[in-house]
């Protein structure tokens, strides 16, 4: 008997349903709509856990395809915009009102992340040296990262992401130019639903986010993760020396078909740039002048020197014949000496 391909959905996440593909809540074995990031993210990270326990062998391949899979879900579903977007179009109806959002302060008392004293403490640390709140809570280290980051997360309605779990994108990443990612503390971890997602302790700005959306013909999404984590990954993928990568148009163009790594994209290129001497700037008026009077001496001079030559070597020739040489020496020596008068006006200029 023919043994039965392996189905790593019915398989692996013992998951009955036959209908294919997946909605992210049975990926993630949830209820339909789930709206609580806690269990979400719990469910999510027991599966990722589980799933690691096959990626040898054999199953590297689908084990590694799966995991993608249940990040892609997460990231999602862990994203309130991104999460109202795919339920509407799983048919969830909007709810008539919502519950109002909590600040990043009271989800940290609420989860018992921080004590009121030492959010007090943190909130006067912040405000003296300019900081963020969650940053300042970080450094002076009156809580873990992870949490601090899961609470931020939460109160800019973004999802949370582990560089652990999901990594850095190497498609992505040599494309990126590494000035902007390390002084705006971002790397890329991967494309879904047709947008980039990148992992940043903070949302990344609105000028960061278009530049990016022109390089990769997509939408860009922010993800947060702890400073840490991006700190270790921008110096692992973008040291002082690294170089950004452009992709061919032919790449582009097989993204856009909905092949992106499945087509074996061309090898990308170091970018190049040419360097080109900048423009003289134009004379100045003293420039000028100076130009016109050094070429009118140096007719003169060539006048001068026609005559003396013509009168050594002939005594006898005419005033005509004495003219004619110095003329043809003027007419090779003005252009030149008009040239070195322009360049004195330029150093005069500067």
């Amino acid at each position: 008997m023919p043994q039965q391909k392996l189905d790593v959905y019915r398989d692996w996440l013992k998951i009955s349903a036959t209908n294919r593909p997946l909605n992210y809540y049975q990926i993630l074995k949830l209820k339909t709509f789930e709206d609580n990031t806690a269990v979400i993210r719990d469910h999510y990270r027991k599966l990722n856990a589980y799933i690691r326990k096959f990626a040898t062998g054999d199953y590297i391949d689908a084990s590694q395809e799966l995991l993608n899979e249940l990040a892609k879900a997460m990231l999602c579903l862990t994203d309130k915009e991104r999460k109202a977007e795919y339920d509407e179009s799983l048919g969830r109806k909007s709810d008539a009102a919502e519950a109002p959002a909590r600040s990043f302060a009271e989800i940290l008392v609420r989860n018992r992340v921080v004590t009121p004293d030492n959010l007090k403490k943190a909130k006067s640390y912040a405000d003296a040296v300019g900081l963020d709140l969650h940053m300042a809570i970080i450094q002076q280290r009156l809580a873990p990262q992870e949490q601090v980051m899961l609470a931020f997360a939460e109160s800019e309605g973004l999802p949370f992401i582990s560089l652990d779990e999901v990594p850095v994108d190497e498609y992505y990443a040599p494309q990126i130019d590494p000035n902007m990612a390390r002084s705006h503390s971002f790397v890329p971890v991967m494309a879904d639903m047709g947008r980039l997602i990148l992992a940043s302790p903070v949302p990344l700005s609105l000028d960061v986010e278009e530049q990016l959306r022109v390089l990769f013909d997509m939408p860009i999404r922010s993800a947060i993760c702890t400073p840490a984590q991006v700190n270790a990954a921008i110096a692992k993928y973008y040291p002082r020396d690294a170089v950004q990568q452009v992709v061919r148009p032919a790449a582009k163009e097989a993204k856009k078909k909905g092949k992106e790594k499945d087509a074996a994209p061309e090898e990308a290129k170091p970018v190049k740039v040419k360097k080109s001497r900048p423009a003289a700037a134009p004379l100045t008026a003293q420039g000028k002048k100076n130009r016109v009077l050094i070429s009118v001496m140096a007719f003169c001079f060539s006048m001068m020197i026609g005559f003396l030559g013509r009168g050594l070597l002939d005594s006898n020739s005419t005033t005509v014949e004495r003219i004619i040489p110095a003329l043809i020496l003027a007419a090779v020596a003005v252009p030149t000496v008009w040239l070195i008068g322009s360049k004195i006006g330029e150093r005069e200029e500067d």
